[in-house]
């Protein structure tokens, strides 16, 4: 976790930018996580998370990740503007993802 953590505070001036460009937002989803700081920071954390976990596997395992999160992005479209659905389904994919990181060993 703490490298996790680490990588974290590095990238955090990118907490105030969505994953992705705003000004292209398109879908309900995407701009309600334009428009609310909450939804925003959950989404670059949670992006950050997946791509730093995603680098750490191999092959078989990262085809298996991009395809969850490929799921994870269609269920989070059916969301659309609604502010709570958004805010569950972003804590119960960074849950997904912290637990994923737990299961890895790591060096002391």
């Amino acid at each position: 976790m703490r490298y996790m953590l680490l990588l974290l505070c590095l990238l955090s001036p990118l907490s105030f930018a969505a994953s992705f460009d705003c000004t292209k937002a398109k879908s309900p989803d995407e701009k309600a996580i334009c428009a609310n700081q909450k939804l925003n920071d959950l989404d670059v954390e949670m992006s950050v998370k997946y791509h730093f976990l995603h680098g750490l596997f191999a092959m078989g395992v990262s085809g298996e990740m991009y395809n969850s999160q490929q799921a994870w992005l269609k269920k989070r479209q059916k969301c659309g503007g609604d502010t709570a659905c958004l805010l569950q389904s972003y804590h119960q994919r960074l849950n997904q993802l912290n637990t994923l990181y737990d299961s890895i060993d790591k060096p002391l």
